[in-house]
């Protein structure tokens, strides 16, 4: 998706701006912009790339002015170009614009704007904001009636801040996260309170429908209707100020190193509302949990734990499929919503789709102010803190502890769970002499086209998120398999340019995973073993510790997050920002 933000204040915004930016760019990178108002004008810089690099192309942070508006982008309509590249002005320049999400009818509306005389330079949807905002403007020479005329016509989920042609800044948001900023020496409006958390701890989330007029003077806050809304000043957690890589290399590695921290405290910000899940799972007629990419992995392990430990089935639903199914959902079922951000678009139309046929919504996620945390009945912190690398890593155990957590509490214990054991059992795969050896492994990697991870039982979610992490991170084509179904297709695949991990702990899979290794590797193939037992059979061993059965998820994707990590190090690939991909995909 993409980061917006604008600022007012008494500093010069645009180094603000560029500095908010570079916190927010996991949201987008593919291209970036600031527009500033001084001396009665707007003037634009934009540029495609990274933010250091733009800047340092068009030396974005010495635009004048108190007054500016910033975005980077992550592209939907259009190419990645500079003119593509957001902010967008109008047509006269009197107004300009940063936009996050999509505007469904911007064509329907691109041609009634140039048939009344407004010109467009760009391919983006986003453009269309800006010039109905300038056409409402000419009109009613009023900022408020502007927006309130142009939020009405518009379709889609979004938000936008924008810039007006007396430095006024106002924004609006429909189905898209944004938030205020009050600080001691300006406003600030964003996506992210990462975008200002240095400058202001005072915030306003604005609800869905709702706009805000910034000028010197203070903000107003209105609905689409143009009716005056008040709001409470929240103070924001002092975790999203640590934001820095500090001593490692890249956020990614961090986020994996953080994990025998967050993994034993996942959700102890809610602890009432994580006993209020089990039981209200405990009494339902039906549940059914659903995600995105890796939080869909997440649901897939839930439905084993469920299903072994609780005596609970748990249907799993592709969050992009509900739409597909709606009737699926029943009344008086329970759905788990995962998700990271609390923005994904298609978790969120699962939600909705749930809740018009009855369904009550447990989500467990990690920002607790996200439109999924309000659209649910009970809502789960992951208290993980930030995630700033795009693939997900210390979100993803944390999501599997509270799963765990809530079986551990409809089943009363059977599971004996020990999350402080298991995190000391991962600070031990983080050890040093552990990651040389996954660091020589990966090296071996750099060059390799195909991998296949496989697994069986619970393990095979893990064949899952690993191939997820590979793919996302060194661009490798890498796929998950149950091990089981080798050989009803996939063996013909099997050569001396394949590499096969096979995730193999000692439990009741070991002995036929085996089995499986000797036969990939008697076509050549080369085998990566992660196991807790050695073998003959592996070219590779990635060692697991010894832990409890229930227990080896955890334990079984931290090599493979050092080996994706260490693996697109070696390709020179950019593990923090992966191409193509955002962080919190807030479109469809």
């Amino acid at each position: 998706m993409c980061s917006i933000i604008g600022y007012l204040g008494l500093n010069e915004a645009a180094p603000i701006i560029v500095k908010g930016l570079k916190r927010m760019e996991y949201r987008g990178y593919d291209s970036v912009g600031v527009a500033t108002f001084s001396n009665d004008q707007i003037m634009v810089r934009k540029g495609v790339g990274r933010v250091i690099e733009v800047n340092k192309t068009v030396k974005l942070e010495e635009l004048s002015g108190n007054v500016g508006i910033g975005h980077t982008r992550w592209a939907t309509h259009g190419m990645v170009t500079d003119t593509n590249a957001h902010p967008h002005p109008s047509s006269t320049g009197e107004v300009a614009i940063v936009h996050n999400g999509i505007i469904e009818n911007h064509e329907e509306l691109k041609n009634d704007l140039q048939k009344n005389g407004y010109s467009f330079r760009s391919q983006t949807d986003s453009e269309v904001i800006a010039n109905l905002l300038q056409y409402h403007y000419d009109k009613t020479r009023n900022i408020k009636q502007a927006i309130v005329d142009t939020v009405a016509v518009l379709k889609g989920d979004y938000a936008f801040v924008a810039v007006f042609e007396d430095g006024t800044l106002a924004a609006a948001r429909f189905h898209e996260p944004l938030i205020i900023g009050i600080g001691k020496k300006g406003y600030f409006i964003s996506s992210d309170v990462l975008g200002f958390v240095e400058h202001a701890d005072d915030v306003i989330y604005l609800d869905n429908k709702e706009f805000v007029i910034i000028r010197p003077s203070g903000i107003q806050i209105f609905d689409f209707e143009a009716n005056p809304v008040q709001h409470q000043i929240t103070k924001v957690s002092k975790e999203f100020a640590d934001v820095y890589k500090g001593e490692y290399a890249h956020f990614t590695l961090k986020e994996i190193s953080e994990q025998p921290l967050t993994i034993p405290k996942s959700g102890d910000n809610t602890k009432l509302e994580l006993d209020l899940a089990a039981d209200f799972i405990r009494h339902a007629k039906a549940v059914y949990i659903t995600g995105s990419g890796t939080s869909y992995n997440s649901a897939l392990v839930a439905k084993f734990l469920f299903a072994k430990y609780a005596k609970i089935k748990i249907e799993p639903i592709i969050s992009s499929e509900a739409h597909f199914s709606p009737d699926v959902f029943e009344q008086q079922s329970i759905l788990v919503a995962l998700s990271q951000s609390g923005e994904s678009a298609d978790v969120l139309e699962a939600v909705k789709i749930a809740q018009n046929s009855g369904a009550k919504i447990i989500s467990i996620v990690n920002i607790m102010t996200s439109s999924l945390a309000q659209m649910s009945s009970i809502a789960v912190g992951l208290g993980c803190g930030p995630e700033i690398g795009v693939a997900a890593t210390k979100s993803f155990t944390s999501q599997l502890a509270i799963l765990y957590k809530i079986v551990e509490k409809i089943c009363g214990g059977c599971m004996g769970l020990d999350l402080s054991e298991v995190a000391e059992t991962v600070r031990k795969e983080l050890s040093d002499d552990s990651k040389s050896k996954i660091k020589e492994i990966a090296k071996r990697l750099k060059n390799v086209s195909d991998i296949y991870i496989l697994g069986r039982g619970i393990h095979y979610p893990i064949a899952l998120e690993s191939s997820l992490k590979l793919k996302e991170l060194t661009y490798i084509h890498a796929e998950g398999l149950p091990g089981g179904e080798l050989k009803h297709g996939p063996l013909a695949l099997m050569d001396s340019n394949t590499h096969v991990i096979m995730i193999n702990p000692d439990d009741s899979t070991y002995s036929d995973t085996l089995t499986s290794a000797r036969e990939i590797k008697a076509r050549g193939a080369k085998v990566i073993g992660i196991s807790d037992k050695p073998s003959d059979v592996y070219d590779y061993w990635i060692e697991l510790p010894r832990i409890e059965e229930s227990m080896y998820p955890f334990v079984e994707i931290i090599p493979i997050q050092l080996l994706a990590y260490y693996a697109a190090v070696e390709k020179d690939t950019d593990p923090d920002y992966p191409r193509n991909l955002a962080k919190s995909v807030t479109v469809k």
